[in-house]
C-alpha cells in the first residue's frame, strides 16, 4: 500500500492572566481525495489585547481560512488558494472596524495577528502575518521560520507594524520548506515564544512524543509560570509519513489541472457518466451527469476549450467553484463534493429540476403581484447571502436565476461575481464589464467597483421587467458612459391601463432603480419590505406628477402659461401712457 502524508497533531490554549482567551486556533486532516489535492492546514491567530472585539476577529481569522481553504479549487496552488482566503478574511475584518464606532482607532478595531501551515505531499507552506510565531525543531533548538512584524519604538512602547484587519490591503509573507519524515513545527503566540526558552520547549516535545496535546500543556503552563501576561497558545505537528517520490500527490499538478475533453451521451468520466448535454456555448459545456457512486444526478460545467488561452477566463471559471462552495443558501445553487481526485478542470452542482426566470417570464406574461413578490423575496435572500460575505454577484439577470417545480428560487452562475479584497488577484482592469447590459447598474459603466447596490439595481430591474414586460431604461444605461449623460436617464413609470400596480409599488421600484448609486436602497430587504408595505414617504404621491405621466401635456401646459405671460408683457409695453 503506498505512503500518504501522515501526522500527529497536540494543540492546547488558555487565557492566562487575561480575563478572556482573544487567541483561536484549529487544525483541519481531511480524508479521501483532499488529502492529497489540498493538504493538512493548521492555523493560529491572536487578537490585540486593546481591542474589546479582537477576539472575533481571531476567531473568524481561523475558521474562515480553514474552512474557505478547502473549498478552493483544486486547480489552485496552495500558495494561490490560502493567499485569496487570507486577503478575503482581511478585507471583512476592516471592512467591520470601519462600521463600527472606533472606525478612526485601529488599536480598537477587528484586528488580529495570523499564522498557518498547510502541509501538502512533500512541502511544507507557510503564511504569516504579526507577531506570532512558526518554529521547525531542528536537533535540540528551534529554527524559527517566520518575521516579527512588531516595531519598538522605545523601551516598553511597540506596535503591530503588520496584522490582519489594520488596513485595507495585506502583504502576508510566505515561504515554503521541504518536509522530511519526523519533522516538528511548532505554532506559537507570543504569550508563549517571549516567555519559554526554546531548549524547554524541544526538551518537552522530545519527552512527550507520544502525546503532543500533553507536550503543548506544559509549554503553556511553564509560560504561565515564568510570568506571561497574556493568552498562551501552542501548536505542535509532527510528521509521521510522507509520499513517495513516485506517488501520484507528487506528479499532481501545481498550479492547474488540464482541461476536460469534449463529452457526449453515455460516456463515463471521472466517476461519473454524462446523460445529456444541458447547454454548450463558446464559453462553457454543461452537462447533466450521474454519479456513479451514489446514483445522485448532479450537473458538470466544463470550461471551453476555445477559451484555453484565457487566464483571465480560467481565474473566473476557478472562483467560481469557490463561490459555490462557500455559499450555503437555499437561494443559492450549491456545489456538489465528491470525494475523489480530478483528472480535469471543472464543477459539480447540484441538479435543479425547473427553469430559468427568462423561461417563467415567457410562460407568465402578467404574473400576479404577490406571485412577483414571492420571487423577488427569494431572489433577495440570495443576494444576502453574497453580500454577507462580501460579495457581489454582477450577474443577476432572469437567465441566472432558476425556479425549480416547488417555485424555490436559486441564483446561478457566479463567474462574474466579486470577491472583495481579492478582486485584483484576477488580472481584470477595473472597468471591464462582466455582467448583461441590460441588468448592469449604471456605475459599472463608468469604471466604478461594484457594491451591493450595484446587484439592487439589477434586482430592481427584474423586478419591473416581471411587472412589466419591459425594461426600465430601454437600452439606454449602457450608452451612458459619462455621469452628464446618467443623469438624464428618465424613469419610465412601471404605471398604465393595462395592470393594477399600486402608485407606492412604482415608487419602490424607481428608488431601486436610481442611476445614483447612493440614492438606491441600501439593503436587498429594504427593497422587499417596500414591495409588501406602503412607504409613508411614497404615500404622498397618491398618482405620478403630470410630468412622468403625460410629459407631452405638462409641457403644452407649461407652454400655454409662457405665452399667457409674453403677452401680457406686449400688452403693457404697447398700452399708452
Amino acid at each position: 500500500m503506498a505512503e500518504i502524508l501522515r501526522v500527529s497533531l497536540g494543540q492546547y490554549s488558555d487565557k492566562g492572566r487575561k480575563a478572556i482567551n482573544q487567541d483561536h486556533h484549529g487544525a483541519v486532516v481531511p480524508g479521501g481525495a483532499q488529502l492529497s489535492s489540498k493538504g493538512i492546514a493548521l492555523a493560529l491567530a491572536d487578537g490585540i489585547s486593546s481591542s474589546q472585539v479582537a477576539h472575533v476577529a481571531s476567531e473568524s481569522a481561523v475558521k474562515s481560512f480553514l474552512g474557505d481553504y478547502y473549498c478552493t479549487s483544486e486547480a489552485w496552488s496552495v500558495k494561490t488558494s490560502a493567499q485569496r482566503v487570507v486577503m478575503a478574511t482581511n478585507s471583512w475584518l476592516y471592512a467591520q472596524t470601519r462600521q463600527s464606532p472606533d472606525r478612526y482607532d485601529r488599536d480598537k478595531g477587528y484586528v488580529c495577528t495570523f499564522s498557518a501551515l498547510v502541509l501538502k505531499s512533500r512541502t511544507a507552506h507557510l503564511f504569516h502575518v504579526g507577531d506570532s510565531r512558526i518554529y521547525r525543531v531542528q536537533g535540540a533548538s528551534l529554527e524559527p521560520l517566520t518575521q516579527y512584524h512588531r516595531v519598538r519604538v522605545s523601551e516598553g512602547q511597540n506596535y503591530l507594524s503588520r496584522a490582519l484587519g489594520i488596513d485595507e490591503q495585506l502583504d502576508i509573507d510566505y515561504r515554503t520548506e521541504v518536509l522530511d519524515r519526523g519533522d516538528v513545527f511548532v505554532l506559537a503566540t507570543d504569550g508563549v515564544h517571549e516567555h519559554v526558552d526554546p531548549a524547554f520547549v524541544v526538551r518537552t516535545i522530545h519527552g512527550e512524543a507520544k502525546d503532543l496535546d500533553r507536550a503543548a500543556q506544559i509549554i503553556v503552563e511553564e509560560a504561565f509560570r515564568r510570568g506571561s501576561p497574556d493568552n498562551l497558545t501552542v501548536q505542535i505537528v509532527r510528521v509521521d509519513g510522507l509520499p513517495g517520490e513516485n506517488s501520484a500527490e507528487v506528479r499532481q499538478r501545481a498550479i492547474e489541472l488540464p482541461l476536460p475533453p469534449l463529452l457526449e451521451a453515455r460516456r463515463e468520466f471521472d466517476g461519473f457518466r454524462i446523460l445529456r448535454t444541458l447547454h454548450s456555448s463558446s464559453r462553457s459545456h454543461i452537462h447533466l451527469a450521474m454519479d456513479l457512486d451514489t446514483g445522485q444526478q448532479v450537473v458538470l460545467k466544463m470550461p471551453s476549450v476555445d477559451l484555453q488561452g484565457d487566464p483571465a477566463y480560467l481565474e473566473r471559471f476557478m472562483m467560481e467553484e469557490w463561490i459555490a462552495r462557500r455559499i450555503h443558501h437555499p437561494n443559492v445553487l450549491r456545489a456538489a463534493l465528491p470525494d475523489r481526485a480530478r483528472s480535469a478542470l471543472y464543477m459539480v452542482m447540484e441538479y435543479v429540476e425547473g427553469q430559468t426566470l427568462t423561461q417563467w417570464m415567457i410562460d407568465h406574461p402578467r404574473p400576479d403581484l404577490e406571485v412577483v413578490r414571492g420571487i423577488v423575496e427569494q431572489i433577495a435572500r440570495g443576494l444576502q447571502a453574497f453580500h454577507r460575505l462580501e460579495m457581489v454577484h454582477q450577474d443577476l439577470r432572469p437567465h441566472n436565476i432558476l425556479i425549480d417545480r416547488s417555485g424555490t428560487v436559486r441564483i446561478i452562475d457566479f463567474g462574474a461575481t466579486r470577491v472583495a479584497g481579492i478582486q485584483e488577484a484576477r488580472g481584470l482592469p477595473p472597468e471591464e464589464i462582466l455582467g448583461t447590459a441590460q441588468y448592469t447598474a449604471p456605475e459599472l459603466f463608468l469604471g466604478e467597483v461594484a457594491t451591493a447596490r450595484s446587484d439592487l439595481f439589477s434586482l430592481g430591474v427584474i423586478a419591473y421587467q416581471m411587472l412589466t414586460g419591459r425594461l426600465p431604461y430601454g437600452t439606454r444605461v449602457s450608452q451612458c458612459r459619462t455621469r452628464a449623460a446618467q443623469k438624464k436617464l428618465r424613469y419610465q413609470s412601471a404605471l398604465d391601463e393595462q395592470r393594477a400596480i399600486p402608485v407606492w409599488i412604482d415608487c419602490a421600484l424607481k428608488k431601486a432603480l436610481e442611476p445614483t448609486p447612493y440614492r438606491r436602497y441600501v439593503e436587498p430587504s429594504e427593497f422587499v419590505y417596500d414591495l409588501r408595505n406602503p412607504n409613508p414617504a411614497f404615500l404622498h404621491r397618491l398618482r405620478p406628477p403630470l410630468i412622468e405621466r403625460d410629459p407631452t401635456v405638462f409641457w403644452k401646459g407649461v407652454s400655454l402659461g409662457l405665452l399667457a405671460v409674453v403677452i401680457a408683457l406686449l400688452i403693457a409695453l404697447v398700452r399708452p401712457i
